[in-house]
């Protein structure tokens, strides 16, 4: 899906903690402080795809080069 790349995740996790260091209420505190932690938790996951992703790419070309030999 469009947009769900590391990058995307990491820019609302640090808009929401722009909102949370902005904050006058508490609870308007607490609400930017728990987006902040979720948008970070899904741009560490992406991350963690994106590089499972590559990793299985390198190891499929390497099956194809020796399967080609």
């Amino acid at each position: 899906m469009a947009g769900q790349t590391y990058e995307f995740y990491s820019a609302r996790a640090a808009e929401a903690a722009a909102d949370a260091q902005a904050a006058t209420l508490d609870n308007v505190r607490d609400r930017a402080l728990r987006a902040e932690a979720t948008w970070q938790a899904l741009a560490d996951q992406a991350r963690a795809v994106a590089e499972q992703r590559r990793r299985i790419a390198a190891t499929k070309a390497v099956e194809n080069a020796s399967e080609a030999d």
